[in-house]
């Protein structure tokens, strides 16, 4: 008899696949306003839509960016994935997110999507990281330095939190961090813009 096949790969290329759905664009097209891609920071993400539309159309692109990966996530869980198997298919998510091939690769950041995908593999994280997003958020009124902040805390959450998920916790923070590059610049130049 056939050894079974390995489903990490095809849930890994799922999680991209569902990934690479960017809640920005089908929200706003529903709504009937612009791309979010061509105004603002031109990031299909939570924090551009809350600037162009308002708060409504903002946490309808979170819901979808942190909703899009969970049933790809739970099926790696049922299937008894290890830890570090589930979180591949959680990183598949956020490149997919991050490096959408439907749209030659330009996605967002990937913030909301990780936060979603923790929200599945380890809440208490996910949670930690939220509350420091928007307590941030509240008083520096910049996205970008509550995201920088929320995902350096990730990994120390996780290393009190969920130690078997340090290392996929990491990866996660490293794209998050990458993806921030040119908010980095701006922050250190002073061209970052409020919320």
């Amino acid at each position: 008899m056939e050894a079974p096949l390995n489903p990490l790969l095809p849930l890994v290329a799922l999680g991209y696949l569902s990934g690479s759905w960017l809640g920005a664009l089908s929200v706003c097209r529903l709504a009937g306003v612009g791309d979010p891609r061509r105004a603002g920071s031109c990031n299909p993400g939570f924090s551009n839509v809350l600037r162009l539309y308002g708060v409504r159309l903002a946490l309808a692109t979170l819901l979808v960016d942190a909703a899009k990966g969970v049933p790809v996530l739970v099926l790696a869980i049922l299937l008894g994935l290890p830890p570090w198997a589930q979180g591949l298919v959680g990183l598949g998510v956020l490149l997919g997110h991050s490096y959408p091939v439907w749209h030659r690769f330009r996605g967002g950041k990937a913030v909301a999507s990780a936060f979603g995908v923790m929200l599945v593999l380890i809440p208490g994280v996910a949670l930690v990281c939220a509350a420091l997003w928007a307590l941030l958020a509240w008083r520096v009124r910049t996205a970008a330095v509550a995201s920088l902040a929320s995902a350096a805390m990730a990994p120390l959450a996780s290393l009190w939190l969920a130690p078997d998920y340090v290392v996929v916790v990491i990866a996660f923070t490293l794209l998050v961090l990458g993806r921030h590059a040119l908010n980095i610049r701006r922050l250190g130049s002073g061209d970052e813009p409020p919320l």
